[in-house]
């Protein structure tokens, strides 16, 4: 699903497989992170057992996107499930670190948890998301 925020660019919100791995693209902030949150919390009552979050191409620059992931976790946490973060970025490390939050949140399988790379190759997101996955939403 495609959200639009107003006077940002689109945050898109992919479901790869339902209920168990999304993939987070665009910027998180003030603006988007209602509408970002919302299609998480749908996607994560669709399913059971890990939630995979992609975030290779999320851009999480402050505590507003640091907030949904914090929250995701906490709903996974609370539904019986959890959270595992994939390919972040190397700037989203850094904000993990910082924040402390990387002793929190799991990372997921081929992530050098040291640098925040993957240590396998990207499939890219394009791929494996067929287009009837992808629902227009406007925030």
């Amino acid at each position: 699903m495609t959200l639009k925020a107003v006077m940002t660019s689109p945050v898109r919100v992919a479901e790869i497989r339902v209920g168990q791995e999304v993939a987070v693209s665009g910027r998180l902030d003030v603006n988007t992170v209602a509408a970002v949150r919302l299609g998480l919390q749908s996607i994560m009552d669709r399913g059971v057992g890990d939630l995979l979050l992609h975030l290779a191409d999320a851009e999480v620059h402050d505590a507003t996107g640091l907030g949904v992931i914090v929250g995701a976790h906490h709903r996974a946490h609370g539904a019986g499930r959890r959270l595992v973060l994939v390919d972040v970025s190397p700037r989203l490390d850094r904000l993990l670190r910082a924040t402390r939050l990387h002793r929190v949140l799991t990372r997921g399988p081929g992530e050098d948890p040291t640098t925040g790379l993957s240590l396998d190759p990207v499939v890219p997101l394009a791929a494996v998301v067929s287009a009837n996955a992808v629902v227009p939403l406007t925030a």
